[in-house]
């Protein structure tokens, strides 16, 4: 007997399949579903996040570092003795150790950022301007720690500034022009 304007109960592992899907789908569907769950609260986590951010920031420091290394002045004078293999040895060498430099730098700054946002953001439990502002000042201030205190407050200043500028233009409102 349904009662009117009343959500109807189901055994767990019993409710309604949606449309498309058969009973000999079930399993799978819910194990697909079970999966789902699994990934969603990975992602929900601080340390998936930082580890994401630092790995991320990882990848674009060493390419950044890869596109600058193109730039780079190259004196013909100091690798006169070197054969041309050797030389595109060295060169190799050098660049990979530019990108690996970088890369460290940029995947700090950015698990650093992401995992301080995401302990303000769950402490805080909301999720507006006030985060980034506040994990850019802090992190901007560790960042500058060995530099003194004046250091630490400009660049916790400077990093507070620039992760608001970075949320602005992320949470703008866009147009519906298309």
């Amino acid at each position: 007997m349904s009662l009117p304007l009343v959500a109807p109960v189901f055994p767990a592992g019993k409710e309604p399949l949606p449309p498309g899907i058969s009973d000999e789908e079930r399993e799978a569907y819910l194990q697909a579903k079970k999966y789902q769950n699994y990934m969603t609260m990975g992602m929900e986590s601080c340390v998936a996040k930082t580890i994401i951010a630092g790995g991320g920031g990882f990848a674009i420091g060493a390419f950044f570092s890869l596109m600058s290394s193109s730039f780079a002045y190259e004196d013909p004078l100091l690798r006169q003795n070197l054969s041309t293999q050797q030389k595109a040895r060295e060169i190799f060498k050098e660049m990979g150790r530019g990108m690996y430099k970088s890369g460290k730098g940029f995947g700090k700054v950015g698990a650093l950022f992401a995992g301080i946002e995401c302990v303000i953001e769950s402490y805080r439990a909301k999720n507006d301007m006030v985060n980034p502002v506040a994990a850019g000042f802090v992190a901007g201030g560790i960042l500058a720690r060995n530099s003194g205190p004046k250091a630490v407050v400009g660049g916790g200043l400077a990093f507070a500034a620039f992760s608001a500028a970075i949320d602005l233009f992320l949470r703008r409102e866009t147009s519906d022009d298309d």
